[in-house]
């Protein structure tokens, strides 16, 4: 669609935020934009806020990731504004850096085809407010509507919705609440839905927790950790959902390891008898602790079982830590996740109500 086309229209945009980092924005844009597009309405797609340093290469991620799942032409995306990192803000602050972020976005959007452009909000409703690029901010320069995804807390969710719609006020269309436990999701529907909807806050989906949308993969692991591969290099693609830890009686292990699915098991190098009882459950890798090599017949026993055993010369306090925080970073990048969260997303969002308060 050129510019004469849209004599008569007015472009829409939509800001898709978060209340906390890691809520599952990129997820909620696939699903939407997806159902979107069937519906024949044109998008176009843009993050004016990074975090990291211009030489990471996942800057360019989202963007890669946005065009390969929605088949966007080059034209239809949008590329970021600010690399947040130390350097540029010492810049902002210090006054070498005096750009107008707010004109720069407007600029940016205003040459993007379609009749409504998706943004990509930054890691939580305060972020970029040093560039004039914070949530409330960019909403205010484009005259933007703001979904909102909340990542399910029982006590802090209600509190960042309420909070978010005193900064937004009208410009907040309503949200998406996120990652709910699936024992949880009825106590949602009964009891915090409604509260939001009487409160002026419409929810346009709750959606429960899906262990593959949480998942890494070994090989992320392995980067994480540092870890040595002792045995199936060739199998580190696969995903872990879940980590158990390995310092009971083997008994105990049994039956632990048997409620859990798709794990990462930490246990001591010298923990034989657990690091068989793992193997025999639902485990995608044997995490070893204390850089102590494992017995042989461990070894091949994960050979026969396509399992990579991992060596890491770090405590299992230590180990544990890293692998928590490699879960609550967790991308969107297998094309198994991106067809899952189109798909559980489209399916779980009231994309029509939706399109209603955008005024499409």
């Amino acid at each position: 669609m050129t510019g004469d086309n849209r004599v008569g229209m007015a472009m829409k945009y939509l800001l898709v935020a978060s209340t906390e980092a890691c809520s599952g924005k990129s997820a909620v844009i696939l699903g939407i934009a997806d159902r979107l597009q069937e519906k024949g309405i044109e998008i176009a797609y843009t993050q004016p806020v990074v975090s990291g340093n211009a030489a990471n290469p996942l800057i360019d991620s989202d963007n890669e990731l946005m065009a390969q799942a929605l088949s966007l032409p080059p034209e239809r995306l949008g590329s970021p504004l600010l690399v947040l990192d130390a350097a540029r803000s010492i810049d902002r602050v210090t006054g070498a850096d005096t750009q107008d972020y707010g004109k720069l976005l407007a600029e940016n959007v205003r040459h993007l085809p379609g009749s409504l452009v998706i943004l990509e909000g930054g890691a939580n409703l305060h972020e970029g407010s040093l560039f004039d690029l914070a949530t409330a901010q960019v909403a205010q320069s484009l005259d933007a509507g703001v979904l909102l995804v909340n990542r399910y807390d029982p006590i802090s969710s209600i509190d960042l919705l309420l909070s978010a719609q005193q900064q937004l006020g009208k410009r907040l269309l309503g949200c998406i609440i996120n990652d709910i436990p699936r024992d949880r999701v009825e106590s949602v529907q009964t009891t915090l839905v409604p509260y939001l909807e009487h409160s002026g806050i419409p929810v346009f989906g709750i959606v429960h927790r899906n262990g593959l949308l949480r998942s890494v993969t070994v090989k992320q692991l392995v980067a994480q950790l540092d870890a040595e591969v002792l045995c199936r290099p060739d199998r580190l693609d696969l995903m872990v959902e879940s980590l158990s830890i390995g310092a009971m009686n083997v008994n105990s292990a049994l039956e632990y390891f048997r409620r859990g699915n798709n794990m990462a098991v930490v246990t001591g190098g010298d923990r034989a008898d657990i690091q068989l009882a793992a193997l025999e459950t639902s485990t995608q890798c044997l995490i070893l602790t204390g850089h102590l090599a494992p017995q042989p017949f461990i070894v091949s026993r994960a050979e026969d079982l396509e399992i990579p055993i991992l060596s890491v010369d770090l405590d299992t306090l230590t180990t544990v830590e890293i692998i928590d925080r490699a879960f609550g970073q967790v991308r969107l990048q297998e094309s198994i996740k991106i067809n899952c969260a189109r798909e559980l997303f489209g399916n779980h969002c009231e994309v029509d109500r939706l399109i209603s308060l955008l005024g499409i």
